[in-house]
């Protein structure tokens, strides 16, 4: 498996692997999952001006991540600090989970930033996420439970991590 940024070709690909991974989220009852399929979705829309990095093995994109550096953003996330990064959007094609390409990513996202000098890696998940929530513990990242967010009218907690590079 091979960790890199995405390629211009790659990026619908890519972007299905995430709206796939946020899918099983996206429950009739709350419409904001759905709302923001196409915003994961979208790896077109960000990449370039901001890392976007695949896992890419047998053949075809297995995971994506994007991480925001610097000025470099995307969305309306609070703001954070300028010695840390955020990390967003993490998605595994479901019939690869179990295979490590989540932690791959995530620990290229540290890698990339503490490559630009971040002493801290960001990023929000929520309750339903029980998997990433498992991985990101198990990388060492802990609850920053001051930089929660709480979207109230799309019925969304979404609970802040950190970890320390």
């Amino acid at each position: 498996m091979e960790i890199r940024e995405v390629l211009p070709d790659e990026c619908a690909e890519a972007g299905e692997v995430v709206r796939r991974a946020y899918l099983e989220f996206a429950e009739p009852s709350n419409p904001a999952w759905g709302g923001y399929l196409p915003v994961v979705a979208d790896v077109a829309g960000r990449a370039g001006r901001v890392p976007v990095l695949v896992a890419v093995g047998d053949g075809q994109v297995l995971g994506c991540v994007t991480l925001e550096l610097d000025e470099q953003r995307i969305g309306d996330d609070p703001e954070f600090p300028a010695d840390a990064a955020n990390v967003r959007m993490l998605g595994v094609l479901p019939e690869a989970r179990g295979r490590g390409i989540g932690r791959a990513l995530m620990e290229a996202c540290a890698d990339l930033a503490r490559s630009r000098g971040k002493r801290a890696l960001l990023l929000h998940t929520t309750r339903p996420m029980r998997a990433a929530r498992s991985l990101y513990r198990s990388m060492g990242f802990e609850r920053d439970p001051d930089r929660d967010w709480d979207l109230p009218e799309e019925g969304v907690l979404l609970l802040a991590y950190r970890l320390v590079l």
